[in-house]
């Protein structure tokens, strides 16, 4: 099942993508956060790659607490899974910011934190 990985900003969504058979997480690019425009750029990417499944970076605070962000993402989610019919999951992004800048390559910023969320969550479920 491909899955694709999301860094969900106010400005732009970094995404990632992974053939979970394969299992290497690549940048797939970033979407301006146009709301009138997002949930169909999301839909035809779902639709062209075969994406089976979103996992959404939850940003929470450093001790676990859900916030005024972790809201708006929560209702991003809602609205992606409503409209595309897909299921969508949530993975703790705390320091991902501080990973993917860790990060060499060519890749954006948010590119590479949607890979570090995406690989998180794969690595989670091999526990």
């Amino acid at each position: 099942m491909n899955l694709l990985g999301i860094d969900y900003g106010q400005k732009r969504i970094g995404l990632a993508w992974v053939d979970d058979g394969l299992g290497v997480v690549l940048p797939f690019g970033v979407l301006m956060n146009k709301k009138e425009m997002v949930l169909g750029d999301l839909d035809q990417l779902v639709r062209d790659q075969r994406i089976g499944k979103i996992v959404i970076g939850l940003p929470l605070g450093l001790d676990g607490s859900e916030n005024a962000n972790t809201a708006v993402v929560r209702q991003f989610g809602s609205s992606v899974s409503r409209v595309i019919h897909i299921p969508c999951d949530y993975m703790d992004e705390r320091l991902t910011s501080q990973y993917a800048d860790a990060m060499g390559g060519e890749a954006s910023r948010d590119e590479k934190s949607a890979m570090v969320i995406l690989q998180s969550y794969l690595d989670q479920r091999k526990r």
